[in-house]
């Protein structure tokens, strides 16, 4: 049985009944059934009707997912859902070069005609068991609001920031890239830059494999109004053979009131290599006349700060959660990883939903390998250990933030003094964790 074909939770379908609701599947080669669902998805982000032409492009590229919503037969329109939900599995980077198999979770919308129903609730919590029923050991998804998804387990366990970088003041001091910049239509990257984005993908924890319709709107062939999408352009960047290691995808903007005075919208940048990323970056700062690159989803660390004269010409607009993730299986999670040190400790945890509550015995070899095992049946005796709630536990998951602060903002508790230093020795990943783009 696919994905797809699993049958939907039979819990949430019972709490939605009683409210007089309905949760089904949405059968995806339904045309009907299928935009229905997605013109709600459009509404649920403020966003306005999709355009045939999107719709269809979007309609193609994702009827493979798992597609969920929430109907109310007394609704005026009772064929468009009252809340929407997608899913899939698909790899997710973790430290270590590993990746694993997350449950990707997206489109969670509620009408606001609907809300305080319990719909949100219902929703999530069908999508957890439906991962845990198919031995999916974490689940994943990015969030507009940050109050509402721990209360399910999930932790922020990757930041972003947004970038704005004066020009004038950027004098570059990188490296000197010797490679090649060339610029292609979108459709030609379409073609030649997964392959790309993947190798970079492999540097990242936390960034994901690309179905076909993220790749595709990440390079701006679908998704964009034909308006938007005529004002991006893209360059990519070839070693010294010709072999292609990174690319850009920007637009320029501004210039009315001081043609000198132009801002490169970066809407993606992709390195595979440092040098690819030196030299990507020195091209947006000396595009002439223009005074101020932009640029959102970077990484906390990165070195683009380092690799001006003034580090206070980039400045952080906004830095914020992107990445939550959420543990099912916390042997398949944890074993899956790759640690910077050896170590054994015990992890206690609470997860209130009941998929992972254990008191787990982490064992750490030489190579970084993990065996985890039930520390109430083993000799745990004084080992270290943190006593945690499971959203605390997928925060910690991907290194993105530490044991010691979680201590000492009261978070999690240490079963003994210094247990959060040797947790930390372990967990720490030498690359901040980092997803690249939304989904």
């Amino acid at each position: 049985m696919s994905f797809t074909d699993t049958p939907i939770d039979a819990t949430s379908a019972e709490r939605l009944r009683e409210n007089h609701l309905r949760l089904d599947l949405v059968d995806t080669s339904d045309t009907d059934a299928f935009t229905a669902w997605y013109q709600a998805d459009a509404r649920g982000f403020y966003g306005p009707r999709t355009a045939q032409k999107q719709l269809d492009e979007q309609l193609s590229r994702t009827a493979y997912r798992r597609t969920t919503g929430v109907w109310d037969e007394t609704a005026a329109d009772p064929l468009t859902p009252v809340a929407t939900v997608s899913s899939w599995p698909t790899p997710m980077m973790l430290p270590g070069g590993r990746d694993i198999q997350s449950w990707a979770i997206s489109s969670v919308t509620v009408a606001p005609t609907h809300r305080r129903r319990g719909i949100a609730r219902a929703l999530l919590e069908a999508e957890l068991r439906t991962a845990k029923s198919l031995g999916v050991p974490v689940a994943a998804l990015t969030v507009s609001e940050a109050t509402i998804y721990s209360r399910y387990g999930f932790g922020p366990a990757a930041q972003a920031v947004d970038l704005e970088i004066n020009t004038r003041r950027a004098r570059w001091v990188g490296p000197q890239a010797s490679g090649r910049l060339h610029f292609v239509t979108l459709e030609q990257l379409r073609d030649s830059g997964r392959a790309v984005f993947e190798r970079a993908r492999l540097a990242n924890p936390g960034d994901i494999e690309l179905d076909d319709q993220l790749w595709e709107r990440l390079v701006g062939v679908i998704g964009d109004s034909d308006e938007e999408a005529k004002h991006l352009r893209a360059v990519r960047y070839d070693d010294a053979n010709g072999v292609m290691h990174g690319f850009a995808i920007y637009r320029v903007t501004g210039g009315e009131q001081d043609f000198t005075q132009h801002t490169a919208e970066v809407r993606y940048l992709c390195a595979a290599t440092a040098e690819a990323s030196a030299g990507l970056w020195r091209y947006l700062l000396e595009l002439d006349l223009v005074s101020t690159v932009s640029t959102s989803l970077r990484s906390i660390d990165d070195p683009i700060l380092w690799q001006v004269s003034d580090v206070r010409a980039v400045r952080t607009k906004h830095r914020s959660d992107h990445l939550w993730v959420r543990i099912l299986d916390v042997a398949a999670a944890l074993e899956g990883r790759g640690y910077s040190a050896s170590g054994r400790f015990v992890l206690d945890i609470d997860d209130p939903l009941g998929f992972a509550s254990e008191r787990a015995l982490v064992s750490i070899d030489e190579d970084g390998h993990a065996t985890v095992s039930d520390a109430a049946r083993a000799d745990a005796g004084d080992l270290p250990g943190l006593v945690l709630p499971i959203d605390m536990l997928g925060a910690l998951y991907l290194g993105g933030v530490s044991a010691r602060t979680l201590v000492r903002a009261g978070r999690i508790r240490e079963l003994s003094p210094g247990s959060a230093d040797a947790v930390d020795a372990s967990f720490r990943s030498p690359t901040a964790p980092w997803l690249s783009t939304w989904f």
